[in-house]
């Protein structure tokens, strides 16, 4: 818990007038929502890509698998007890129902359906997401339990039926004005699709391999005219020491013409016992916005300098890289360059319909030189195949979300993915759409 303690020393040092002291209470404050979420995906696979169904004869290969389930997300957040120091909880229960059930039409295991021992698709699952004591001074709050977390270090999955989340101890604070602190150190991560919590390993080197936590401290300085800057630090123990740089500049304006630059940087380097071998890697990206009204065009480059792949937690989103999209594009000395079209049809006199279209291309993916395993390391990566590979992938993206009324929130979403690789990149050839469809209600 070093950057937890770093962080509170820091904090505690000043503290002005206590927001807790003029808390309206634990239970007067307290608020409940209820969140309904249908999730559908249709999947097909092409080129040297399959997907597997489980069979009592052997694993048979598909072409193609359906995900459609309905969840739901019952949130509850205490307010806080009066006093120096103020006192409150939080609890989410997930739940998740498959409503296409089908032993082939699922396909791969329990990667998006949850399935028992013989591929079969669990009628329902559910579990705790969030469960986590809140304590508060002024304007910093640590948090201990289940949560969810925001940074460029560790970030909550949200992209199929259920969110995932994490088991550890946070705290975030504002007190210190113009900038917002985090730190934290967490140990165990709640799958997307599961039911319990799982010891942290990576996303792209072996999965034998877990680290037995990640901390991290960072530092978020408001914008200043026009600048805003992050900087981060973080360690996932006897794996990796990462550090990160985030700078965004904004300028102008829509009415006549505003202009974005965001500039990523991260760093990592081996750490402790190795475990996923020696590793040298940085990965930068920039991209640049031109926005007028309802449009906004975005050109982007990004680039891994490394033999290997970078690399982020499994069931996160830890990467602010500006070609995240379907695909990382973060294979070994990978160069990627995308084109990008938003619109936000507020312009229009439609409030809440948004679109987007983007294409994106990879290339140069070069891992013959890959050397982490040099000196009896742990080889966590194999990469050595990889000789110029490439990939490239075209997405569209709508979205409505309701601006009034008693469904007011409720939002739908489609987006269609058309990814195409080389034999050995990681994310294979895929079409893909998906319609989400979300209706929040507030209990109290």
């Amino acid at each position: 818990m070093q950057c937890v303690k770093m962080l509170l020393a820091s904090v505690f040092v000043y503290l002005p007038a206590l927001s807790s002291a003029q808390a309206a209470g634990f239970i007067e404050d307290s608020h409940a929502s209820v969140k309904l979420r249908n999730f559908y995906s249709r999947q097909t696979t092409h080129r040297t890509t399959a997907l597997v169904i489980q069979k009592p004869s052997g694993n048979q290969l598909t072409d193609e698998r359906t995900t459609w389930i309905q969840a739901a997300m019952l949130e509850v957040r205490s307010g806080y007890t009066q006093g120096f120091f103020g006192l409150g909880v939080d609890a989410s229960l997930f739940a998740a129902t498959p409503l296409e059930r089908g032993h082939g039409a699922i396909a791969n295991g329990g990667d998006r359906t949850l399935v028992n021992h013989n591929g079969d698709a669990v009628s329902e699952w559910s579990r705790l997401a969030v469960a986590d004591i809140r304590l508060r001074a002024s304007h910093t709050e640590l948090k201990v339990g289940r949560m969810m977390v925001e940074n460029p270090m560790l970030r909550v999955k949200d992209n199929r039926s259920l969110p995932s989340s994490f088991e550890g101890a946070g705290v975030l604070s504002t007190d210190l004005g113009g900038i917002t602190l985090q730190a934290g150190m967490f140990d165990r991560v709640i799958p997307r699709t599961g039911t319990g919590a799982e010891k942290l390993v990576s996303t792209y080197g072996s999965r034998a391999v877990s680290g037995d936590n990640l901390s991290y401290l960072g530092a978020t300085l408001d914008p200043w005219h026009g600048l805003q800057a992050s900087v981060y630090y973080s360690r996932f123990e006897d794996v990796w020491s990462r550090y990160y740089l985030g700078l965004t500049h904004r300028a102008g304006s829509v009415e006549t013409l505003a202009f974005k630059q965001v500039f990523t940087l991260y760093h990592t380097d081996d750490q402790g016992r190795r475990e996923l071998g020696y590793i040298d890697n940085t990965f930068a990206s920039l991209a640049s916005t031109l926005s007028h009204g309802a449009h906004s065009f975005t050109l982007a480059y990004q680039q891994v300098f490394g033999d290997e792949y970078f690399d982020f937690p499994w069931e996160t989103s830890a990467n602010y890289a500006a070609n995240s999209a379907y695909s990382d594009f973060n294979g070994p000395n990978e160069k990627s360059v995308q084109v990008r079209y938003d619109i936000d049809a507020a312009g229009y006199g439609i409030p809440g319909l948004t679109a987007g279209l983007w294409y994106i291309r990879g290339w140069g993916i070069d891992g013959t030189h890959y050397r982490g395993d040099r000196e009896g390391a742990n080889a966590g990566y194999n990469v050595r195949g990889l000789d110029g590979a490439k990939h490239r992938e075209l997405g569209l993206t709508a979205g409505y979300v309701l601006q009034s009324g008693r469904m007011k929130g409720s939002s739908l979403r489609t987006i269609v993915f058309h990814h195409r690789a080389t034999p050995g990149q990681v994310d294979g050839s895929y079409d893909e759409l998906r319609l989400v469809t979300t209706v929040p209600f507030e209990v109290f």
